[in-house]
C-alpha cells in the first residue's frame, strides 16, 4: 500500500471515529446545552394569585351571587336508594360523587356556597377521600360521624380541616346544629339526619371559623349559542346498580338531566330536576383500603394513602365531550383539584353547577352524541 492509499484510509478511519463519537456523546451534549431553547408554554400552568373570575360571582359555578366571597360548606350525603331523593343538591355549586364501599356503594359531597338551600340532607359520615377535596375548596366540612378506619381516626381530631360533626364523635361536635326527622317511605334511621343551613352558619360562627373565602376558583366561558348546540346526547357512568347514573343533554337549557338508578334525579326540597351545566368524569384506580376492609381508597391524591395524584378526565359541556386530565398534588392537602385540556390549559366551565363523577378504569363510561 503506497503512502497516498495509507493517508486516504487513515482519513476515512478518523472521519468514521468522529461520527461515532458525535452520536455517542456530542449530540447529547448539544441537546443539554440547548435544552433551554425547548419551550412548552402551552402545558405550563401559572399558579393564580387572583380570582379567576371577574365580578361578584361564585369561584366554583361562575354565577353571580351575594355569597360570592363567603366560604362554602362541603356536605357529606348518601347515595342509598332509601335516602333518595336528597335535599339541596339542585342548589350546590359542585357535587363530587365516588365509590365509598369497594365495588358498590357510592357517596356524594355537595359543595354549597353561591346558593344556600333551606335544608340539606340526609347527612352521612366523613370519608378520607372527600376530606382533602373539601380542603381544596377552602370549604367547611359537614358530616354525620366518620368511617371507622384506624388510620383515619386522628385526621379530623387534628383540626386539619374546619369541620362540623353532627355525631359528636370526632372533630368539632356539632350535634346541636343538626337534627333527625321522622322516617318516611323507605327511609332508614341512618337516612334521617338533616340540617338547616341557617343552623350550620350559626355553628360555623360559634366555632370561630373564618367566613371569607380564599379559593381562587375555576375559569369560565360563555355558553354556546342555541344554534351551535347539538340536539341531544347521552352520557352513561356505570357505577354498580342501583348507583349507576346517566345524563341526557338538553339543548334548550344547555344542561345534563341526571337519571339515577333508572329514575330521574330530583331535589327533595323543591322537586327540581338535577341538571348540571357541566359534568366531569375522572378516571382513578380504586381498591380496598386494606385486605378484608370494605372501605375503599380512591387514588385521587390524598396525602395519607395515595401514590397517584393525576389521571385522565372527560368533560361534558355545551353538548360536547372533551378529553383531558385531572391533577391533585398529594404533597399538599389544600392543593387545587385541577382540570386541564389536552394542550395543558385549564378547563373553562360553562357558568352553572359542576358535577364530578370519579370512576375506576374498569367501570364503563359511554358518551353517545346526538345522531
Amino acid at each position: 500500500m503506497d503512502k497516498r492509499m495509507k493517508f486516504t484510509v487513515a482519513a476515512i478511519a478518523i472521519a468514521v471515529a468522529l461520527v461515532v463519537v458525535f452520536f455517542a456523546f456530542g449530540r447529547d451534549m448539544l441537546r443539554k446545552n440547548n435544552v433551554s431553547r425547548i419551550r412548552m408554554d402551552n402545558t405550563t400552568l401559572q399558579t393564580p394569585v387572583a380570582p379567576l373570575n371577574d365580578g361578584n360571582v361564585s369561584p366554583i359555578s361562575g354565577l353571580p351571587c351575594e355569597n360570592w366571597n363567603k366560604r362554602s360548606f362541603a356536605v357529606m350525603q348518601p347515595a342509598d336508594v332509601s335516602a333518595r331523593p336528597l335535599a339541596g343538591l339542585s342548589q350546590a355549586d359542585m357535587v363530587v360523587e365516588m365509590v365509598a364501599v369497594y365495588g358498590s356503594i357510592t357517596r356524594l359531597m355537595g359543595v354549597y356556597g353561591c346558593t344556600i338551600p333551606e335544608e340539606v340532607g340526609s347527612l352521612r359520615s366523613a370519608r378520607h377521600d372527600f376530606v382533602h377535596i373539601a380542603k381544596s375548596f377552602d370549604a367547611i366540612y359537614v358530616h354525620w360521624g366518620r368511617a371507622d378506619i384506624e388510620q383515619f381516626k386522628s385526621v379530623l381530631d387534628s383540626g386539619i380541616i374546619d369541620d362540623m360533626n353532627c355525631n359528636n364523635d370526632a372533630g368539632k361536635s356539632a350535634g346541636q346544629y343538626c337534627y333527625r326527622k321522622d322516617a318516611t317511605g323507605n327511609m332508614r334511621g341512618v337516612d334521617t339526619g338533616y340540617a338547616k343551613f341557617t343552623s350550620l352558619l350559626e355553628g360555623a360562627k360559634a366555632f370561630g371559623y373564618r367566613t371569607e373565602n380564599t379559593f381562587l376558583g375555576y375559569p369560565h366561558q360563555s355558553e354556546a349559542a342555541l344554534d351551535q348546540r347539538p340536539s341531544g346526547g347521552n352520557l352513561r357512568v356505570a357505577y354498580a346498580k342501583p348507583f349507576d347514573v346517566e345524563y341526557d343533554y338538553d339543548k334548550a337549557s344547555n344542561s345534563y338531566v341526571r337519571t339515577w338508578g333508572g329514575v330521574v334525579d330530583t331535589d327533595r326540597n323543591n322537586s327540581q330536576k338535577i341538571a348540571p351545566k357541566n359534568v366531569v368524569v375522572m378516571i382513578a384506580d380504586a381498591a380496598p383500603i386494606k385486605v378484608g376492609e370494605q372501605y375503599v381508597n380512591v387514588q385521587i391524591g390524598d396525602p395519607w394513602f395515595d401514590q397517584a395524584d393525576s389521571g385522565a378526565a372527560y368533560f361534558y359541556m355545551n353538548g360536547q365531550q372533551y378529553k383531558g386530565t385531572w391533577k391533585k398534588d398529594k404533597s399538599k392537602i389544600d392543593s387545587k383539584l385541577l382540570f386541564t385540556d389536552d394542550s395543558g390549559q385549564e378547563i373553562k366551565f360553562v357558568p352553572g353547577q359542576v358535577w364530578v363523577d370519579i370512576i375506576d378504569p374498569g367501570q364503563t363510561l359511554r358518551w353517545t352524541p346526538a345522531s
